[in-house]
């Protein structure tokens, strides 16, 4: 179709195919998407006709499929026409070397340059090694498309290229062109229409007008799951003894609720909890308060005596009170026998997944940008989270929430 033409009146897909082994699946889901009623036009990288000709998916698709950014008589401008005229980019097979390349704006093909000049949503399908899969840079790039609103399906797990079974599969056809077909009717992350709650922060408990008893906890992972999750198409209320900026693609989507002590954190979390289908304490909060003065207290007075009480259990008072479906998530920071603590936590509390924190490990926990944790659940395996960013461990965990949801 020469640029300038009508846009077709069926929803028009972009399929972008990279240069994988997984290109040749993606006849298939070419296809199923014509067959489904879409107009399907394809946009093959270089490497990926080294894999399947172009000429088989001109065969299936609504459109001949282009491979270049130039020698395009019918289109001159290829990659304006394809991103002004798409509801939705796929690409699949998404590979480690098309991913690295989008996150950093490179627009040296027509596919990456179509990914930059659409405002359509995208959805990567991403094949590859399990080590390519599980290098922290893949990991770190794809936490930045996701930021960005590019959604991510799979990888799956098992038989891969060279003989090996793991994580890195691309997701089959027919699993593609269903989500396909959910974004179209309006999806925009895995957790679409479910409200969820996060906690974040150290409460602070005073002692006197002036002085307070609290925790090393900056709410810089709290923060990191509340914006994760509103990206991800959830209602988001945060509950935050933190004043952290949020970022702009999601400060107006998220409520902010700010307290400063365990008891305010209780009233804002129990009072809210029957709303929401998710609830994350990842709060640190105090076991203990103080019987405040009311004035200061004066050195010249002497050692004063902090009369301590236990806080309410707010953990407990969720789960005692929580309601069919509702997913509870608690958070546990541990010094010393972190992963037996942990495991006690997990079945004492009765919280659905528990996140440990060990927060001795170096780059880990409080007060850094970076942190490592262990995903509990019961009768699972636990699941270690290696060292990466917050906002990466925060795509980590809100995906195991959201396939205990679904």
């Amino acid at each position: 179709m020469p640029s300038g033409t009508p846009k077709p009146p069926a929803p028009f897909i972009v399929l972008g195919v990279a240069g994988g082994v997984a290109a040749y699946k993606c006849v298939e889901l070419a296809r199923r998407l014509v067959d489904a009623g879409y107009h399907v036009a394809p946009v093959l990288t270089p490497d990926a006709t080294r894999f399947v000709g172009a000429a088989t998916f001109s065969a299936v698709a609504s459109e001949p499929a282009r491979t270049s950014l130039f020698d395009d008589a019918v289109t001159p401008i290829p990659h304006t026409y394809l991103g002004q005229h798409a509801d939705l980019v796929v690409v699949a097979p998404a590979t480690a070397h098309l991913i690295a390349r989008y996150a950093l704006g490179l627009a040296d093909d027509l596919l990456c340059a179509t990914l930059l000049a659409t405002r359509a949503p995208v959805l990567l399908c991403p094949a590859m090694h399990t080590e390519m899969w599980e290098q922290p840079s893949v990991q770190e790039h794809l936490a930045t498309l996701r930021r960005r609103g590019v959604l991510v399906l799979g990888p799956a797990s098992g038989h891969l290229a060279g003989g090996d079974e793991g994580p890195g599969r691309l997701v089959e056809p027919a699993e593609i062109a269903d989500m396909v077909e959910r974004i179209v009717r309006g999806y925009s992350g895995a957790l679409s229409g479910r409200r969820v709650l996060v906690t974040a922060g150290g409460t602070r408990e005073p002692i006197d007008p002036v002085r307070v008893i609290t925790n090393r906890s900056s709410g810089r992972q709290g923060t990191a799951l509340a914006q994760v999750a509103a990206r991800l198409g959830a209602t988001v209320t945060l509950v935050t003894t933190a004043n952290m900026s949020l970022a702009p693609d999601v400060a107006g989507a998220i409520e902010v609720v700010s307290v400063e002590t365990a008891a305010q954190l209780f009233e804002a979390t129990t009072s809210r909890a029957e709303d929401f289908d998710v609830i994350i304490m990842a709060a640190a909060v105090s076991d203990f308060t103080v019987r405040a003065s009311t004035n200061k207290l004066k050195r010249r007075h002497g050692v004063p005596v902090l009369d301590l009480e236990p806080t309410a259990d707010i953990i407990g008072a969720l789960v005692a009170a929580r309601r069919p479906g509702q997913l509870i998530v608690g958070f546990a920071a541990e010094t010393t026998d972190a992963l037996a603590n942990a495991l006690t936590k997990l079945h004492d509390k009765g919280v659905d997944l528990l996140v440990l924190n060990d927060v001795t490990a170096p780059g880990a926990g409080f007060e850094y940008d970076t942190n490592e944790v262990t995903v509990l659940e019961r009768d699972a395996d636990p699941v270690t989270l290696s060292m990466r960013s917050k906002e990466a461990i925060a795509e980590a965990i809100l995906a195991r929430v959201a396939s205990s949801l679904a």
